[in-house]
């Protein structure tokens, strides 16, 4: 299988005053094409640290970063910004969308900066909304959506621009014990049609939806494991 993510050795230290913090020691973690990992870790862990790695958000202090082939650990804040929009679908805990903009508007926003016209953006938003089930909601604003809708926005946002890894962070952080049921039914059905899905959550009810569970502790990756109820499940399939 085809690694599409390879981090080595990688730590990251912040100052902060006289006091060197470590928030990542070293971590070394491979992620193949189409695997769904849930990333967890009490708080300190250093998992949110590791996260805005992964999602080129920041850079870390040694070690390297391949993504998709590219080692993106060194590269420039410029460089990172385009990496992110080409590569990487955020789906954040609060949303980030824009409240006086349509669902639709929302969602072909990352499509302006890769320079794709207005006729073909709004195909591909219209393509996405309809598949994670917001076909009739496409001109509604957030505050006209339920969370369970406004977070269905997010993930097709995140799917638009056809992204190498979905980056998932608490994504039912804000929505009731249903609703989040729903969102990660969604996952999955995003995962089987060929993505690769990395949720970073603290919730075990959460984590188990995935097939591979990473946990860190104090900086560095505690254990790395195939999900026992999700294998044993696929093997009976087989």
């Amino acid at each position: 299988m085809k690694n599409i993510i390879k981090i080595s050795h990688i730590a990251r230290h912040y100052r902060i005053g006289t006091e060197l913090v470590k928030a990542l020691s070293d971590v070394s973690v491979d992620i193949n094409k189409n695997e769904y990992v849930a990333l967890m870790g009490p708080s300190g862990s250093g998992k949110s640290t590791l996260m805005n790695i992964l999602g080129c958000l920041d850079t870390p202090t040694s070690g390297t970063y391949i993504l998709n082939g590219t080692d993106v650990s060194r590269l420039h804040d410029n460089e990172l910004a385009e990496i992110r929009n080409k590569e990487i679908g955020f789906v954040f805990q609060t949303f980030n969308l824009l409240p006086r903009s349509t669902a639709l508007e929302n969602v072909m926003l990352p499509l302006i900066y890769a320079g794709m016209s207005k006729a073909d953006r709004q195909k591909r938003a219209e393509e996405v909304l309809a598949q994670v089930g917001l076909g009739d909601r496409m001109k509604h604003q957030p505050n006209e959506l339920s969370g369970g809708q406004r977070q269905r926005v997010a993930v097709a946002r995140a799917l638009v621009n056809h992204p190498s890894i979905i980056l998932a962070d608490e994504p039912t952080g804000n929505l009731d014990s249903k609703t989040s049921i729903e969102i990660m039914g969604l996952f999955e059905e995003i995962h089987r049609q060929g993505n690769t899905i990395i949720v970073v959550t603290h919730e075990e009810d959460i984590a188990k939806h995935a097939h591979r569970i990473v946990r860190l502790k104090d900086g560095y990756v505690e254990s790395d494991q195939l999900n026992p109820n999700i294998t044993s499940v696929l093997a009976a399939i087989r």
